[in-house]
């Protein structure tokens, strides 16, 4: 059994334990995503698909099973880039902290690190402070990864 595979079940297991079902076409949405090792728009997927197991999906198939992902933590939309990763963290077995992902502008490598819960408290109080509320505190920041930079001038 090789790693995505490894995944797949643990991600298929965690949809069991909560009661929810792991389709086939769930199973091949979250592989793309794996397997990818970068962010890929939801076109992205539908093209993994079709090429890797000859499926063809709708745009709003693939939307909602990327939502189903979300919902259940195996997946994270990433707004500044408008694309989806799986988490990074589906084969823990503890809970998970605030993710925060460092995108590669240029290539769209994606990691996805640890933030403290302190940040997050301190993120909220400043929030409050201005007068406002944090609702969602997924932190993404635009980067460039090492293998892009020798290719920026300006770095």
């Amino acid at each position: 059994m090789n790693a995505v595979d490894k995944i797949i079940d643990k991600a298929e297991q965690i949809c069991l334990n909560r009661g929810t079902r792991l389709t086939a076409k769930r199973k091949q949405v979250l592989a793309g995503l794996i397997e990818s090792n970068k962010a890929l728009s939801a076109y992205e997927l539908i093209d993994f698909c079709e090429s890797h197991y000859g499926d063809t999906f709708s745009a709003m198939s693939v939307y909602r099973i990327l939502e189903f992902l979300e919902e259940e933590g195996l997946a994270h939309r990433l707004n500044i880039a408008n694309k989806y990763v799986a988490c990074a963290h589906i084969n823990c077995g503890h809970t998970h902290e605030t993710p925060q992902f460092l995108i590669c502008r240029e290539c769209s490598k994606v990691r996805e690190i640890r933030i403290t819960p302190d940040a997050i408290s301190n993120l909220k109080d400043n929030a409050s402070d201005a007068g406002f509320m944090l609702v969602t505190p997924q932190f993404e920041m635009s980067c460039i990864c090492k293998d892009c930079a020798p290719q920026q001038p300006n770095l």
